[in-house]
């Protein structure tokens, strides 16, 4: 993908929109929407690499209410022109074709490889990568599993969405202290799965999720590994301006004139 002038690449993940609660979940989601309009200004692309749900699951012919805003802006920007790609997360890994057929945004559930001018990228959200977290590892092949989403499916909306909307919120990062805490190199288990990457072949940056924090880690003599933290109590994205990456804060400008 060539990069035009004066244009950037943007990168999200984390938004985990509902939790804990849609209420307390709106000012987030009106911040995200807020950061969407500031971008399209210069975006050549924009990358979300999951969990821009807490819960979420496509039944037939229905999806959960709510998000209106968030998924009415990135119609906005999808219809513009601006390509945006969709990485599923480990809290939305139930999503199906309705980002698709919706909104024209493409949905992968692995990590994918571009080239961006002369720079080389791996991205994708992270859950399940690298040694450790085997726990989470068989909990996952166990909700991948399509006799899983049958048997979920067959729940009426009302008990199973609100179900998995209290398990989510209890069993997750947004309530615990654990992911706020740089484990060091040893223990990272993206940074210790870019490492393992690179022996095969080069990337210029390894850009992830999942993990919640914001950081970039040289792995490489020319990689970097970038996690792009959250939208919960971070709110940092990525850009990459065709030739160097960086991590920012987006920031409401409360100076700004509301129509």
């Amino acid at each position: 993908m060539s990069i035009s002038e004066n244009k950037k690449i943007y990168f999200a993940s984390d938004q985990h929109f509902g939790a804990p609660t849609a209420e307390l979940s709106f000012p987030r989601e009106q911040k995200f929407v807020a950061w969407l309009d500031e971008i399209k200004k210069d975006a050549e692309a924009i990358f979300l690499l999951g969990d821009l749900f807490d819960f979420w699951f496509e039944y037939k012919k229905v999806v959960p209410k709510g998000f209106v805003r968030v998924l009415g802006k990135l119609a906005e920007i999808r219809d513009s022109g601006i390509p945006i790609y969709f990485f599923v997360g480990n809290h939305d890994l139930w999503m199906s074709d309705y980002f698709e057929k919706e909104l024209n945004i493409p949905v992968y559930h692995d990590n994918q490889e571009y080239t961006f001018g002369n720079k080389t990228f791996l991205i994708g959200h992270g859950d399940g990568k690298g040694p450790g977290d085997k726990g989470y590892k068989r909990m996952k092949r166990v909700f991948t599993n399509p006799l899983s989403k049958w048997i979920f499916r067959w729940l009426h909306p009302d008990v199973g969405v609100s179900l998995a909307q209290y398990l989510s919120v209890k069993n997750k990062l947004i309530s615990g202290e654990a992911d706020v805490k740089y484990l060091g190199e040893e223990n990272e288990w993206l940074i210790q799965y870019s490492k393992r990457k690179l022996e095969s072949k080069h990337y210029d940056y390894l850009i992830f999720g999942h993990r919640h924090l914001p950081m970039i880690i040289q792995v490489g003599e020319r990689s970097e590994y970038v996690n792009l933290g959250d939208w919960i109590g971070y709110f940092t994205y990525g850009v990459f301006n065709g030739d160097t990456f960086e991590l920012k804060t987006f920031e409401l400008d409360k100076n700004a004139k509301k129509d």
